[in-house]
């Protein structure tokens, strides 16, 4: 146990260098480019009394974003949770944990996980489980052991199928995924969102998701890193056909929001959101809230917490611009402008 406990903390290290170090993004876009807002010349919002806040599962919060499950089971990651928590807390918004597979299987008291609970007390917290490791459970149990380790507000659920098929560790089979899902939906009173890692969440996939009991859906769109490319680097790959396998988020976010025409569930936006401009169009295609990983990980590592908490509000001071040259007042209103795309422009 100790010996795969030491190999999972070292791949979280890699995982970590590599986000800061490396390119690892996609060669191709998240496709928000293709749409555009229609400017409203007679707009009555008054600036200053733009609403920003919005609710996560009942609990309020101050932006329609949340701090994306990123990295935990290693030492590296004690001040990166306990950092990005604090960054949380002062803005009023969600934010999750690296996968907590290790604890599961070591009883590891790592700080990297315990660190969410203590500098984010007031915000809601996620915990994060793989595919893998849910498809071979036999009770629920172990993920109330996960939730209860952070007194989590909800449980992700991470689908990684192309990042553990490159992975030379990876456990490329989630044979029992949906049903697990299902008993674990059926015995824990916590809501559980699926999130994709950036390979992007189909509308055949989250409707099928969305009948085994979940209530949550985050793309996790292709555009922004790609967790291929990351295990082709760690690996020293040569065939890096995979690298920008995915759909874009634009896509899974406009498609699978046509669900939400029958079904009540939340929607993230995440796959390379890095701009106001995304974040406003993810919203404007159906999320209800976006998210981001590695950009506030790098401005993290450059410009420590004052830097994340500075961009977050930067990002919203740009949303609030956008809203304003719409006509929207509230993230409610923006979640039903309609994008223009800019092929119907010119």
């Amino acid at each position: 146990m100790a010996s795969n406990k030491n190999q999972i903390s070292e791949r979280k290290k890699d995982h970590i260098d590599l986000c800061l170090s490396q390119d690892v993004n996609y060669n191709k876009t998240n496709g928000f480019e293709k749409y555009d807002f229609e400017h409203n010349a007679i707009t009555e919002i008054n600036f200053n009394s733009i609403d920003l806040s919005t609710t996560f599962f009942n609990r309020n919060i101050n932006y329609p974003f949340l701090i994306s499950c990123m990295t935990g089971g290693t030492e590296k990651a004690d001040n990166i949770n306990a950092q990005l928590a604090a960054a949380a807390e002062e803005l009023n918004i969600p934010v999750g944990v690296g996968s907590q597979r290790e604890f599961l299987e070591s009883n590891s008291k790592n700080k990297s996980y315990t660190a969410v609970k203590s500098f984010a007390p007031n915000v809601p917290r996620l915990s994060n489980i793989g595919a893998a490791q849910v498809a071979v459970l036999k009770s629920a149990d172990p993920i109330i052991k996960i939730i209860d380790q952070i007194e989590a507000a909800a449980l992700v659920i991470h689908v990684n199928p192309l990042q553990e098929l490159i992975q030379d560790e990876g456990q490329p089979s989630f044979k029992g995924l949906l049903k697990n899902i299902e008993m674990i939906c059926g015995k824990i009173e916590f809501p559980v969102i699926v999130k994709e890692v950036g390979t992007g969440i189909s509308k055949i996939a989250a409707s099928k998701l969305l009948d085994a009991g979940i209530r949550g859906i985050d793309v996790a769109g292709s555009g922004g890193t790609s967790w291929s490319a990351v295990e082709m680097l760690r690996n020293n790959c040569s065939d890096t056909y995979f690298w920008n396998w995915g759909l874009p988020t634009s896509y899974c976010l406009r498609t699978v929001s046509e669900l939400k025409e029958q079904r009540e569930f939340l929607l993230v936006s995440s796959g390379g959101v890095n701009t106001a401009d995304e974040i406003a169009k993810s919203i404007a295609l159906g999320a209800d809230i976006a998210a981001s990983a590695k950009m506030l990980l790098r401005v993290l590592n450059e410009k420590g917490l004052d830097g994340v908490i500075e961009l977050i509000q930067s990002l919203f001071e740009d949303v609030k611009k956008i809203m304003y040259l719409t006509g929207c007042s509230s993230v409610k209103e923006l979640n039903k402008l309609k994008l223009i795309k800019k092929e119907d422009l010119y």
